[in-house]
Protein backbone atom coordinates (compact mmCIF):
# COMPACT_ATOMS: atom_id res chain seq x y z
CA UNK A 1 0.00 0.00 0.00
CA UNK A 2 1.28 3.50 -0.81
CA UNK A 3 1.98 6.15 1.83
CA UNK A 4 -0.85 8.29 0.44
CA UNK A 5 -3.26 5.37 0.76
CA UNK A 6 -2.26 4.71 4.37
CA UNK A 7 -2.61 8.35 5.42
CA UNK A 8 -5.97 8.60 3.60
CA UNK A 9 -7.32 5.72 5.68
CA UNK A 10 -5.97 7.40 8.82
CA UNK A 11 -7.75 10.65 7.90
CA UNK A 12 -11.13 9.02 7.24
CA UNK A 13 -10.80 6.92 10.39
CA UNK A 14 -9.96 9.98 12.52
CA UNK A 15 -12.81 12.00 11.05
CA UNK A 16 -15.39 9.29 11.77
CA UNK A 17 -14.15 8.69 15.30
CA UNK A 18 -14.06 12.44 16.03
CA UNK A 19 -17.78 12.83 15.25
CA UNK A 20 -18.64 9.82 17.40
CA UNK A 21 -16.54 10.96 20.38
CA UNK A 22 -17.95 14.48 20.43
CA UNK A 23 -21.47 13.05 20.40
CA UNK A 24 -20.65 10.85 23.39
CA UNK A 25 -18.95 13.71 25.25
CA UNK A 26 -21.99 16.01 24.89
CA UNK A 27 -24.20 13.19 26.10
CA UNK A 28 -22.13 12.47 29.22
CA UNK A 29 -20.07 15.58 30.09
CA UNK A 30 -17.11 13.47 31.27
CA UNK A 31 -13.74 15.22 31.04
CA UNK A 32 -11.91 12.09 29.92
CA UNK A 33 -14.29 11.88 26.98
CA UNK A 34 -13.37 15.45 26.11
CA UNK A 35 -9.75 14.23 25.90
CA UNK A 36 -10.83 11.64 23.35
CA UNK A 37 -12.73 14.25 21.34
CA UNK A 38 -9.86 16.77 21.34
CA UNK A 39 -7.39 14.04 20.42
CA UNK A 40 -9.59 13.23 17.44
CA UNK A 41 -9.54 16.85 16.24
CA UNK A 42 -5.75 16.74 16.35
CA UNK A 43 -5.79 13.42 14.51
CA UNK A 44 -7.93 14.88 11.73
CA UNK A 45 -5.83 18.03 11.32
CA UNK A 46 -2.56 16.12 11.56
CA UNK A 47 -3.68 13.46 9.09
CA UNK A 48 -4.80 16.12 6.61
CA UNK A 49 -1.46 17.91 6.77
CA UNK A 50 0.39 14.59 6.74
CA UNK A 51 -1.38 13.67 3.49
CA UNK A 52 -0.21 16.92 1.91
CA UNK A 53 3.34 16.53 3.24
CA UNK A 54 3.62 12.97 1.91
CA UNK A 55 2.34 14.14 -1.46
CA UNK A 56 4.87 16.99 -1.47
CA UNK A 57 7.71 14.69 -0.34
CA UNK A 58 6.96 12.34 -3.26
CA UNK A 59 7.52 15.05 -5.86
CA UNK A 60 10.75 14.74 -7.87
CA UNK A 61 13.71 17.07 -7.42
CA UNK A 62 13.54 20.38 -9.22
CA UNK A 63 15.61 23.51 -9.76
CA UNK A 64 14.58 25.05 -6.43
CA UNK A 65 14.80 21.78 -4.46
CA UNK A 66 17.90 19.90 -5.67
CA UNK A 67 17.69 17.49 -2.72
CA UNK A 68 13.98 16.86 -3.13
CA UNK A 69 11.04 17.82 -0.91
CA UNK A 70 11.40 15.14 1.77
CA UNK A 71 12.13 17.48 4.67
CA UNK A 72 8.49 18.57 4.72
CA UNK A 73 7.87 15.34 6.65
CA UNK A 74 9.93 16.66 9.56
CA UNK A 75 7.82 19.83 9.59
CA UNK A 76 4.62 17.76 9.57
CA UNK A 77 5.86 15.70 12.51
CA UNK A 78 6.79 18.84 14.43
CA UNK A 79 3.37 20.37 13.76
CA UNK A 80 1.69 17.25 15.11
CA UNK A 81 3.85 17.48 18.23
CA UNK A 82 2.81 21.11 18.76
CA UNK A 83 -0.88 20.23 18.36
CA UNK A 84 -0.57 17.45 20.95
CA UNK A 85 1.21 19.86 23.31
CA UNK A 86 -1.56 22.48 23.00
CA UNK A 87 -4.23 19.83 23.60
CA UNK A 88 -2.38 18.60 26.70
CA UNK A 89 -2.29 22.14 28.13
CA UNK A 90 -6.00 22.69 27.44
CA UNK A 91 -6.99 19.33 28.93
CA UNK A 92 -4.96 20.07 32.09
CA UNK A 93 -6.84 23.33 32.71
CA UNK A 94 -10.19 21.69 31.93
CA UNK A 95 -9.45 18.78 34.30
CA UNK A 96 -8.48 21.15 37.12
CA UNK A 97 -11.72 23.05 36.56
CA UNK A 98 -13.69 19.81 36.88
CA UNK A 99 -11.86 18.95 40.10
CA UNK A 100 -12.96 22.29 41.59
CA UNK A 101 -16.52 22.51 40.24
CA UNK A 102 -17.43 18.78 40.14
CA UNK A 103 -20.05 18.98 37.35
CA UNK A 104 -22.59 16.20 36.86
CA UNK A 105 -21.69 13.25 34.64
CA UNK A 106 -24.10 10.86 32.94
CA UNK A 107 -24.35 8.22 30.20
CA UNK A 108 -21.10 6.67 31.39
CA UNK A 109 -21.93 3.25 29.97
CA UNK A 110 -22.17 4.66 26.42
CA UNK A 111 -18.82 6.42 26.84
CA UNK A 112 -17.28 3.21 28.16
CA UNK A 113 -18.28 1.17 25.10
CA UNK A 114 -17.23 3.85 22.61
CA UNK A 115 -13.88 4.37 24.32
CA UNK A 116 -13.06 0.67 24.28
CA UNK A 117 -14.04 0.23 20.64
CA UNK A 118 -12.16 3.27 19.34
CA UNK A 119 -9.13 2.40 21.49
CA UNK A 120 -8.79 -0.98 19.78
CA UNK A 121 -9.23 0.52 16.31
CA UNK A 122 -6.88 3.48 16.80
CA UNK A 123 -4.30 1.51 18.74
CA UNK A 124 -4.09 -1.35 16.24
CA UNK A 125 -3.99 0.80 13.13
CA UNK A 126 -1.63 3.31 14.74
CA UNK A 127 0.85 0.60 15.76
CA UNK A 128 0.88 -0.81 12.23
CA UNK A 129 1.28 2.65 10.66
CA UNK A 130 4.14 3.60 13.00
CA UNK A 131 5.94 0.33 12.22
CA UNK A 132 5.49 0.90 8.49
CA UNK A 133 6.74 4.48 8.76
CA UNK A 134 9.80 3.44 10.76
CA UNK A 135 10.67 0.69 8.29
CA UNK A 136 10.36 3.02 5.28
CA UNK A 137 11.92 6.04 7.02
CA UNK A 138 8.74 8.14 6.81
CA UNK A 139 8.70 10.34 9.91
CA UNK A 140 5.22 11.61 8.98
CA UNK A 141 3.67 8.12 9.02
CA UNK A 142 5.65 7.19 12.11
CA UNK A 143 4.52 10.33 13.98
CA UNK A 144 0.88 9.95 12.94
CA UNK A 145 0.98 6.26 13.81
CA UNK A 146 2.42 7.00 17.26
CA UNK A 147 -0.27 9.60 17.74
CA UNK A 148 -3.01 7.10 16.92
CA UNK A 149 -1.34 4.55 19.19
CA UNK A 150 -1.31 7.16 21.95
CA UNK A 151 -4.99 7.75 21.25
CA UNK A 152 -5.56 4.02 21.66
CA UNK A 153 -3.90 4.01 25.09
CA UNK A 154 -5.90 7.10 25.89
CA UNK A 155 -9.09 5.21 25.05
CA UNK A 156 -8.17 2.39 27.43
CA UNK A 157 -7.43 4.89 30.19
CA UNK A 158 -10.73 6.64 29.52
CA UNK A 159 -12.59 3.32 29.69
CA UNK A 160 -10.88 2.45 32.97
CA UNK A 161 -11.68 5.85 34.48
CA UNK A 162 -15.29 5.66 33.32
CA UNK A 163 -15.63 2.13 34.69
CA UNK A 164 -14.32 3.17 38.10
CA UNK A 165 -16.54 6.26 38.13
CA UNK A 166 -19.58 4.23 37.04
CA UNK A 167 -19.13 1.67 39.85
CA UNK A 168 -17.96 3.92 42.70
CA UNK A 169 -19.54 7.28 41.72
CA UNK A 170 -16.18 8.91 42.52
CA UNK A 171 -16.42 11.68 39.95
CA UNK A 172 -12.96 13.05 40.78
CA UNK A 173 -11.45 9.96 39.09
CA UNK A 174 -12.53 11.42 35.75
CA UNK A 175 -10.48 14.61 36.23
CA UNK A 176 -7.52 12.79 37.77
CA UNK A 177 -7.30 10.42 34.80
CA UNK A 178 -7.43 13.43 32.48
CA UNK A 179 -4.47 15.04 34.24
CA UNK A 180 -2.51 11.80 34.08
CA UNK A 181 -2.99 11.40 30.38
CA UNK A 182 -2.31 15.08 29.72
CA UNK A 183 1.13 14.44 31.23
CA UNK A 184 1.69 11.49 28.88
CA UNK A 185 0.60 13.64 25.94
CA UNK A 186 3.06 16.34 26.98
CA UNK A 187 6.05 13.98 26.93
CA UNK A 188 4.95 12.44 23.61
CA UNK A 189 4.65 15.91 22.05
CA UNK A 190 8.12 16.94 23.23
CA UNK A 191 9.56 13.75 21.72
CA UNK A 192 7.90 14.40 18.34
CA UNK A 193 9.06 18.02 18.30
CA UNK A 194 12.59 16.93 19.23
CA UNK A 195 12.68 14.42 16.35
CA UNK A 196 11.40 17.02 13.90
CA UNK A 197 13.98 19.61 14.94
CA UNK A 198 16.73 17.00 14.70
CA UNK A 199 15.70 16.17 11.13
CA UNK A 200 15.46 19.82 10.07
CA UNK A 201 18.90 20.48 11.60
CA UNK A 202 20.42 17.47 9.76
CA UNK A 203 21.28 15.74 13.02
CA UNK A 204 22.95 12.39 12.45
CA UNK A 205 20.70 9.38 12.99
CA UNK A 206 22.99 7.12 15.08
CA UNK A 207 21.11 3.94 14.22
CA UNK A 208 21.31 4.56 10.45
CA UNK A 209 24.97 5.61 10.76
CA UNK A 210 25.91 2.44 12.65
CA UNK A 211 24.01 0.24 10.17
CA UNK A 212 25.90 1.87 7.30
CA UNK A 213 29.28 1.41 9.03
CA UNK A 214 28.54 -2.26 9.76
CA UNK A 215 27.68 -2.86 6.10
CA UNK A 216 30.76 -1.04 4.79
CA UNK A 217 33.19 -2.84 7.11
CA UNK A 218 31.61 -6.18 6.22
CA UNK A 219 32.37 -5.57 2.52
CA UNK A 220 35.62 -3.65 3.03
CA UNK A 221 38.33 -4.22 0.41
CA UNK A 222 42.12 -3.65 0.63
CA UNK A 223 41.81 -1.16 -2.24
CA UNK A 224 39.69 1.05 -0.01
CA UNK A 225 42.72 2.39 1.81
CA UNK A 226 40.91 5.00 3.85
CA UNK A 227 37.37 6.26 4.35
CA UNK A 228 36.56 9.47 6.20
CA UNK A 229 34.20 12.45 6.39
CA UNK A 230 31.22 10.07 6.16
CA UNK A 231 27.98 12.06 6.46
CA UNK A 232 24.39 10.90 6.24
CA UNK A 233 21.44 13.27 5.84
CA UNK A 234 17.81 12.23 5.78
CA UNK A 235 15.24 13.87 3.49
CA UNK A 236 11.95 12.22 4.38
CA UNK A 237 12.30 8.61 3.29
CA UNK A 238 15.45 9.31 1.22
CA UNK A 239 19.05 9.34 2.39
CA UNK A 240 21.88 11.51 1.09
CA UNK A 241 25.37 10.15 1.83
CA UNK A 242 28.74 11.68 1.02
CA UNK A 243 32.25 10.64 2.02
CA UNK A 244 35.93 10.71 1.05
CA UNK A 245 37.45 7.44 -0.19
CA UNK A 246 41.22 7.04 -0.49
CA UNK A 247 42.36 4.88 -3.42
CA UNK A 248 45.82 3.98 -4.80
CA UNK A 249 47.37 7.05 -6.38
CA UNK A 250 48.77 5.12 -9.36
CA UNK A 251 45.34 4.08 -10.64
CA UNK A 252 44.12 5.78 -13.80
CA UNK A 253 40.83 7.69 -13.92
CA UNK A 254 38.87 4.78 -15.43
CA UNK A 255 39.92 2.42 -12.66
CA UNK A 256 39.04 5.01 -10.00
CA UNK A 257 35.62 5.54 -11.58
CA UNK A 258 34.89 1.79 -11.62
CA UNK A 259 35.93 1.37 -8.01
CA UNK A 260 33.81 4.29 -6.83
CA UNK A 261 30.84 2.88 -8.73
CA UNK A 262 31.29 -0.47 -6.98
CA UNK A 263 31.67 1.28 -3.63
CA UNK A 264 28.44 3.22 -4.20
CA UNK A 265 26.57 0.04 -5.12
CA UNK A 266 27.82 -1.56 -1.92
CA UNK A 267 26.57 1.34 0.18
CA UNK A 268 23.21 1.58 -1.59
CA UNK A 269 22.46 -2.04 -0.63
CA UNK A 270 22.95 -1.35 3.08
CA UNK A 271 19.52 0.18 3.71
CA UNK A 272 16.07 0.08 2.16
CA UNK A 273 14.73 3.01 0.17
CA UNK A 274 16.35 5.50 -2.16
CA UNK A 275 19.95 6.40 -1.28
CA UNK A 276 21.86 9.15 -3.07
CA UNK A 277 25.64 8.80 -2.72
CA UNK A 278 28.48 11.18 -3.56
CA UNK A 279 32.05 9.94 -3.17
CA UNK A 280 35.10 12.18 -3.29
CA UNK A 281 38.20 10.23 -4.37
CA UNK A 282 41.50 10.97 -2.61
CA UNK A 283 44.93 9.64 -3.68
CA UNK A 284 46.89 7.72 -1.07
CA UNK A 285 49.84 9.39 0.71
CA UNK A 286 53.13 7.85 1.91
CA UNK A 287 51.79 7.95 5.49
CA UNK A 288 48.96 5.64 4.41
CA UNK A 289 51.43 2.81 3.83
CA UNK A 290 51.59 2.08 7.55
CA UNK A 291 47.96 0.91 7.56
CA UNK A 292 47.49 -0.12 3.91
CA UNK A 293 47.03 -3.87 3.37
CA UNK A 294 47.25 -3.87 -0.43
CA UNK A 295 49.55 -6.60 -1.71
CA UNK A 296 52.17 -5.99 -4.45
CA UNK A 297 51.85 -2.22 -4.28
CA UNK A 298 54.40 -0.69 -6.70
CA UNK A 299 54.72 2.59 -4.79
CA UNK A 300 54.81 1.35 -1.18
CA UNK A 301 57.32 3.37 0.85
CA UNK A 302 56.86 1.66 4.24
CA UNK A 303 55.69 -1.77 5.47
CA UNK A 304 52.27 -2.40 6.95
CA UNK A 305 52.52 -1.58 10.62
CA UNK A 306 48.96 -1.76 11.90
CA UNK A 307 45.50 -1.87 10.40
CA UNK A 308 43.02 0.74 11.54
CA UNK A 309 39.51 -0.34 12.48
CA UNK A 310 36.81 1.74 10.84
CA UNK A 311 34.30 2.91 13.43
CA UNK A 312 31.77 5.69 14.00
CA UNK A 313 34.44 7.98 15.44
CA UNK A 314 37.16 7.94 12.79
CA UNK A 315 34.82 7.57 9.81
CA UNK A 316 33.03 10.80 10.74
CA UNK A 317 36.26 12.82 11.01
CA UNK A 318 37.19 15.07 8.11
CA UNK A 319 40.76 13.78 7.86
CA UNK A 320 42.62 10.69 6.72
CA UNK A 321 43.43 8.04 9.30
CA UNK A 322 47.03 7.95 10.40
CA UNK A 323 48.63 5.78 13.03
CA UNK A 324 49.60 7.91 16.00
CA UNK A 325 52.47 5.67 17.05
CA UNK A 326 54.65 5.04 14.01
CA UNK A 327 57.23 2.25 13.94
CA UNK A 328 60.70 2.97 15.27
CA UNK A 329 63.67 3.36 12.88
CA UNK A 330 64.47 -0.29 13.62
CA UNK A 331 61.13 -2.11 13.31
CA UNK A 332 60.74 -5.60 14.73
CA UNK A 333 61.72 -8.49 12.52
CA UNK A 334 58.09 -9.64 12.26
CA UNK A 335 55.87 -6.65 11.58
CA UNK A 336 52.14 -7.01 11.94
CA UNK A 337 50.65 -8.38 8.75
Amino acid sequence: MSKQGIISIAFLLSLSIMVLKFYVYFESGATVLLIDALESIINVVASAFAFYSIYLASLPKDYNHPYGHGKIEFFASGLEGVLILLAAIYISFHAIQHLVLSPSIQALDLGLYVSLGTALINGGFGWWMASYGKKHRSLTLEADGKHLTLDGWNGLLVALALGITYVTQWFWVDALASLLFAGLMFFQSIKLIRQAVAGLMDEMNPKVFEQMIAWITKHQKPEWIDLHNLRIQQYGGDLHIDCHLTLPKYWDLNRVHEEIHEFEETMSAALEGHIEIFVHADPCLPACCHHCSMADCPVRSAPLFQTIEWNKVNLALNQKHFIEQLPSPHPPSSPVQ
